[in-house]
């Protein structure tokens, strides 16, 4: 009877010990609401289109995920991620219907030497700089950084492999390959061209008091052959970004320039869905882009915060030599918060020369709730 007693003790203690070791959290973000959106100009034949009712992820795409975590002994901890990204209104899954569409990974993670992520997942420019360059990040639709910085549009890479240092004192650098950054790696050939597109992803950032800073590189050559062609064959695009922020603690000051060359890395679908496909991973050799941004936030009360925000794209296309639209974004939001979880928000955005295409504007407004957990 003794002995049935201790065997049920020691089991109990050696559960207790791996639940202490072993965690797996359930997380996420649901957010919805109701907005409208005017798009019109030439380039639609003088037609116009516009969209009232339901918002979907009108200030944070909504999602759900697992994370867990390990302890392997002697500060080394094995890690995962799985994140499920969907629409709102419909239950449909977004990232093209991938299950875990917007990150897949696994690595370790160790405080004295970094962490080494494998799988899908957002580039550098996405983490560091966005945040940094506009108040708005990569969230609140159409005024989100990544109208004007196609590196920073929440840019995924399929098969990446991403190491990041731990922080030291404020500073923190992370680098990336991608094998295929857009589907399934696929087989070369002796005799045939690359049909996977190669990418890099590196960057710098320093965060401390008030200050934050960021800059980042990107690149991807297209593919040669295959399904992964988009405009030109076997061309670098390139792109270079550097952020910054301030805390005056009345107002949060944000300001951003980049270099965009021989191509864009993505368009967000909130400025106009069917143009914005054909600037995801495209090469066009002699196209140059020059991205700014501009922005403020500030309290207002207790749980209140005002939003503002501009971004330009200004293009050039060395082959020609002509000069391109300038799309030009500004945007006011605010955000209160009912909990620590849970907030209402508004936002009202307006685009001009939409994706450089000619007198194309977009007008969007949207107000909704969302709520974290």
């Amino acid at each position: 009877m003794k002995k049935t007693l201790l065997a049920a003790a020691l089991i109990a203690g050696f559960a207790g010990v791996a639940q202490a070791e072993t965690s797996v959290t359930l997380y996420g973000i649901v957010d919805g609401g109701i907005g409208y959106q005017q798009i019109k100009g030439d380039s639609l034949a003088g037609d116009k289109l516009t969209r009232t009712g339901m918002l979907s992820g009108g200030q944070s795409s909504s999602r759900w995920g697992l994370k867990g975590t390990e302890d392997l002994g002697e500060g080394l901890k094995a890690v995962f991620v799985l994140e499920n990204g969907f629409d709102l209104g419909t239950g449909v899954t977004s990232q093209s219907d991938k299950l875990f569409g917007r990150q897949s990974t696994v690595g370790l993670l160790s405080d004295a030497w970094g962490q080494l992520d494998f799988g899908r997942q957002t580039n550098i420019a996405t983490k560091y700089f966005a945040g940094v360059a506009s108040p708005f990040g990569i969230g609140w639709s159409q005024a989100q950084v990544g109208t004007a910085f196609g590196a920073a549009a929440s840019q995924r890479y399929d098969n990446m492999v991403m190491y990041q240092t731990p922080n030291f004192a404020g500073f923190q650098f992370g680098l990336g390959y991608s094998f295929n950054a857009n589907g399934s790696q696929q087989f070369k050939t002796s005799s045939s061209d690359e049909p996977n597109v190669r990418a890099w992803t590196t960057g710098l950032r320093y965060a401390n008091g008030p200050i934050a800073a960021a800059l980042t590189y990107d690149q991807f050559k297209s593919a040669e052959t295959g399904s992964n062609v988009k405009g030109d064959t076997g061309v670098n695009v390139r792109s270079w970004n550097i952020g910054a922020s301030y805390d005056f603690e009345v107002v949060k000051v944000h300001a951003g320039f980049g270099q965009t060359r021989n191509g864009w890395f993505s368009a967000p679908s909130a400025l106009y869905s069917d143009l914005a496909k054909n600037f995801s991973m495209a090469a066009a050799d002699g196209l140059k882009v020059n991205s700014y941004s501009l922005g403020l936030s500030a309290p207002v009360g207790a749980n209140g915060k005002v939003l503002a925000g501009w971004t330009m794209a200004d293009l050039r296309d060395d082959t020609t030599g002509d000069s391109g639209n300038k799309q030009q974004v500004y945007s006011l939001g605010y955000s209160y918060a009912l909990s620590k979880r849970t907030n209402v928000y508004a936002v009202g955005s307006y685009a001009k020369h939409v994706l450089f295409a000619d007198d194309l504007k977009s007008t969007f407004v949207g107000a909704g709730i969302r709520h974290q957990f």
